[in-house]
């Protein structure tokens, strides 16, 4: 029988877009909700960011570029916030200095969030009003909230891993469930070489859905005979790239990133400690079949050397990743200590959308024919296309509907705070 589509059930495109915007408002609340007020105010680095900045920053962009700018009448809730939350939009004026956030002591957690309350409740009601140009900006704004979704977990990690307690983000017995997936000695499938395609293929956008600016414009790119290895690397085969003195074997890294071992006396991956690994749950003991993450690209590419394989390219990567669900994987859905869980199975091309961020050989330059777009926003990704390298695929931390296959996350060569993993390639 064939089936019957009832036009007063179709999803209307501003409900659809006020229902996204307020789930995404409220995981950032339930990701803090286990947060005192301290913990939401410390900075453990430079890099990271306090759990109550990334709160206030996502509100200062919906309040500056959306009901600021296209709301007449609208009056900031406090004229020295975006002082205090600008990031680096240096269209917008100063700011205060991003190595100090963790000295904004005031506003309170309590106070971030009565602002939030503020934004969201004046932003869904002139929804219904606001030009197309502004909804548009609504669209960015919950990608970019989703972006600081990520990265207010792995500051979170990092901030709690500096603490000798070893406390945990999220207790063992609220969790019970998750943190048994994640400590299961589940059976790590065999690591097999699937080939990709070759030849002039399109990458890029195609449309037909969000996408930040550096994803485009869809462009040809040339791909040489070569195969992706079924799944990431493991704990356990980085267990066996330490023991055969990876990290003392000067032939395997790069110039930059020996100097970097030797600078930092690395040895391990981040988090590793004596059989153990720092999670959001606490100290855990490392699971050998699940994907090795929180390595540098320095790692990844000494490690790839290591075993007679090489970095994949971004456009390779991007090639195998095209047909696959991006919903599908292991990604973030609910407040809880994420961590890689081992692939199940060993045929086809596993755990390529969540898990873990997976290191390309692909500098993070722009496409043939890109240009930022007009005014603030367009120092989104932009002005970042400098040294640094390009991340495919999403992680245990990335929110759900937020991968693509087309997608683009890039980080210094040497950081490795965020759930960074590596899939190794190889030519034919």
């Amino acid at each position: 029988m064939a089936s019957r589509t009832d036009a007063s059930q179709k999803t209307d495109p501003l409900e659809e877009l006020a229902h996204r915007f307020a789930a995404t408002r409220r995981l950032s609340l339930d990701l803090v909700a286990t947060l005192s007020d301290a913990d939401a105010s410390a900075q453990s680095m430079p890099d990271a960011s306090p759990a109550k900045w990334h709160l206030a920053h996502t509100t200062w962009f919906f309040e500056t570029f959306v009901l600021r700018d296209h709301l007449p009448g609208y009056r900031l809730f406090d004229s020295r916030y975006p002082f205090l939350f600008n990031s680096y939009y240096e269209a917008e004026g100063p700011r205060h200095a991003r190595p100090q956030r963790g000295l904004l002591t005031r506003p309170s957690l309590e106070e971030a969030c009565i602002w939030r309350a503020h934004v969201d409740a004046a932003l869904q009601t002139a929804l219904p009003d606001l030009p197309p140009a502004a909804l548009a900006l609504v669209e960015l704004g919950i990608h970019h909230e989703q972006q600081h979704q990520e990265l207010l977990l792995t500051d979170l990690k990092h901030l709690f891993a500096q603490n000798p307690l070893g406390p945990a983000v999220w207790e063992e017995g609220a969790i019970a469930s998750e943190v048994a997936q994640i400590s299961a000695d589940s059976g790590q499938g065999a690591l097999l070489w699937i080939k990709g395609a070759d030849g002039v293929i399109p990458v890029g956008d195609a449309g037909g859905g969000f996408a930040f600016d550096c994803e485009g414009p869809r462009h040809d790119a040339l791909l040489t005979p070569h195969a992706l290895a079924s799944r990431p690397v493991s704990n356990g085969e980085w267990r066996e790239f330490i023991a055969d003195g990876g990290y003392r074997t000067p032939s395997l890294w790069l110039s930059d990133g020996w100097a970097w071992v030797q600078a930092e006396d690395v040895e391990v991956p981040a988090y590793w400690r004596d059989g153990q690994m720092f999670t959001l749950a606490g100290w855990r003991d490392i699971d050998p079949a699940a994907p090795v993450t929180h390595i540098s690209f320095f790692e990844a590419d000494a490690f790839a050397t290591w075993a007679g394989a090489r970095l994949p390219t971004e456009f390779e990567w991007e090639a195998a990743a095209a047909p696959l669900d991006p919903l599908g994987g292991q990604q973030l859905d609910t407040a809880g200590p994420v961590q890689p869980r081992a692939a199940s199975g060993d045929t086809d091309l596993q755990q390529m959308f969540g898990s873990v961020w997976e290191w390309t050989g692909s500098a993070y330059r722009p496409y043939p024919g890109f240009r930022a777009a007009p005014g603030a926003v367009g120092e989104y990704n932009g002005k970042f296309m400098s040294g640094q390298f390009v991340l495919r695929g999403g992680s245990c931390a990335t929110p759900r509907g937020h991968c693509r296959a087309s997608y683009r996350n890039f980080f210094y060569p040497h950081q490795r705070w965020q759930f960074t993993g590596v899939r190794l390639a190889k030519d034919l």
